[in-house]
């Protein structure tokens, strides 16, 4: 038996788990296609060297008092809010992510979002289907008219890698591109964060959640938006507060917004579902099948690189 042990809590290709098993004894759950329990993976914390996780496992101080062994923990995603970081510095924990693997795709939902929404694509596509336009025929008069994105303000919050290239593509359709982040980058466009939600005609949340972005979006904040503006977040759920978003859009402050993540995901509130102005996916926004490759094979890069004494990749954050 080797003496380096992986406990890998969901799915991860079968030649990367057999690359990892040439170094390391592979602990799996018993459905691959379903994340582990945390008291399945609390039962093999002993022996654990690393854990590959998709960022559903809550890396706490509990968890670490647990596998004194442990060196690194990598996760499949761009975020790490699972990762309590001052324990793991404490500790000697290496945290990973994969900051860019899902950086294009996420921009590009964002953007399909926003089609999807200023186009009505979502209730056309649900009327055809219906049969109604067969039994009604054409109308005129502009029932189905939507939004020109040109000539609007994309307000970006968070320039990140996603941020950015979510402002790449939304140019391309003719919108003027604002931004923010916590220090000013120094580059045309910057705004403090309330001119930012002031001006723009559309805000989009591209930011990590961290204890200064958790509910950055709140009343305070939603009533200081242009009315009619829509709010995209393809960041994280709690970055938003649910009920003050719904009584924006329920008063019709908020023209709409398109949501990727929840706050308290999976549940979404049925009085956000029963709202005509949003479109909703379940935090999918940078799923490829590219995207995911990609993410996989760096999580086990990551983790051969600390086994063998090597630095990660991409460490999350440092030591």
């Amino acid at each position: 038996m080797t003496s380096a042990t992986v406990i890998i809590t969901s799915r991860l290709p079968d030649e990367l788990v057999a690359e990892i098993g040439q170094v390391a004894t592979v602990i799996r759950g018993a459905d691959v296609a379903k994340a582990m329990s945390r008291e399945e993976v609390f039962a093999h914390l002993a022996d654990a060297t690393a854990i590959i996780n998709q960022n559903e496992l809550r890396i706490d101080a509990e968890l670490l008092a647990a596998a004194p062994r442990l060196k690194v923990v990598a996760n499949a995603s761009a975020g790490f809010d699972n990762m309590d970081v001052a324990a793991m510095r404490a500790r000697g924990v290496i945290g990973t992510n994969c900051p860019d693997s899902y950086s294009a795709d996420t921009a590009t939902h964002a953007v399909g979002m926003l089609l999807a929404l200023t186009r009505r694509l979502v209730e056309a596509d649900a009327y055809v289907r219906s049969g109604r336009w067969a039994q009604e025929g054409w109308m005129p008069g502009g029932r189905w008219d939507g939004v020109s994105l040109a000539g609007k303000r994309y307000g970006v919050v968070g320039y990140g890698s996603i941020g950015r290239q979510t402002a790449q593509r939304v140019r391309a359709f003719g919108m003027e591109v604002v931004h923010h982040s916590p220090a000013d980058t120094g580059e045309e466009g910057w705004l403090p964060l309330d001119d930012l939600l002031a001006t723009s005609d559309v805000v989009g949340l591209h930011c990590p959640l961290n204890a200064s972005t958790r509910h950055l979006i709140n009343a305070e904040r939603l009533v200081r938006m242009k009315k009619g503006a829509i709010l995209i977040n393809v960041a994280r759920g709690p970055v938003v507060k649910n009920d003050d978003l719904l009584a924006a859009l329920a008063s019709g402050h908020l023209g709409g917004a398109c949501l990727d993540v929840f706050e308290f995901e999976p549940l979404v509130p049925s009085a956000l579902l029963a709202l005509p102005n949003v479109v909703l996916s379940p935090h999918m926004a940078g799923c490829t099948v590219e995207a995911r490759q990609s993410a996989w094979r760096l999580c086990a890069d990551n983790v051969l690189a600390v086994l063998a004494g090597y630095p990660a990749k991409s460490p999350a954050f440092a030591l």
